[in-house]
């Protein structure tokens, strides 16, 4: 399932972070809500279930690390019946300068970068957390997969725009969700 666009909303409580999933118009306003998460705060972040609704009543897609501690395993993104339709990992290596994440779905691999090493060096150093992060995922030939741009502002919300069609919007979502877990540590 594609969407050119859509929206991530973190909701920070005391006890979880949830996560907002709607679909958007081109200017990102949210119109339909596509799926929700909720995630402890101050767990381990090996997996992220998304649900169609607030009551949890039926899981729609997530992701689930393959290795509990190892940073470098990796993230197989699922449907809602369990089979695989994309990956991602963080590249720690190239992510000390500059944050890299790889990407894979039927049909494409690609690799993910803060856009302003600048930016990324100085939201290390400051840990300040309302500095924007853009990343922009590309193929190997350098063609736009998806890009994600967090907004400035009190609770995160990223903008997520899918130019390519290959690219399944459940995929878009957990990378997107997943940035901000992975970034947060």
């Amino acid at each position: 399932m594609h969407l050119p666009h859509f929206v991530v909303k973190q909701k920070l409580t005391m006890m979880v972070n949830r996560y907002e999933v709607s679909e958007s118009d081109a200017s990102g306003n949210p119109t339909r809500l596509m799926a929700l998460a909720e995630q402890k705060r101050m767990a381990f972040k090996e997996q992220v279930t998304f649900y169609a609704d607030a009551g949890k009543s039926r899981p729609v897609f997530g992701f689930k690390a393959r290795k509990k501690i190892d940073l470098n395993a990796g993230y197989d993104i699922t449907d809602e019946g369990g089979a695989q339709i994309g990956f991602f990992r963080k590249d720690f290596g190239a992510s000390l300068l500059r944050s890299t994440f790889h990407i894979e779905g039927p049909g494409y691999s690609g690799t993910g970068r803060e856009r302003n090493q600048v930016v990324g060096l100085l939201r290390r150093l400051t840990e300040l957390d309302f500095i924007p992060i853009h990343f922009d995922f590309v193929d190997a030939e350098g063609n736009a997969l998806f890009s994600v741009e967090r907004k400035m502002s009190f609770g995160d919300r990223y903008r997520v725009s899918v130019p390519d069609e290959r690219v399944d919007f459940r995929v878009a979502a957990a990378v997107a969700v997943g940035l901000d877990a992975l970034m947060s540590r």
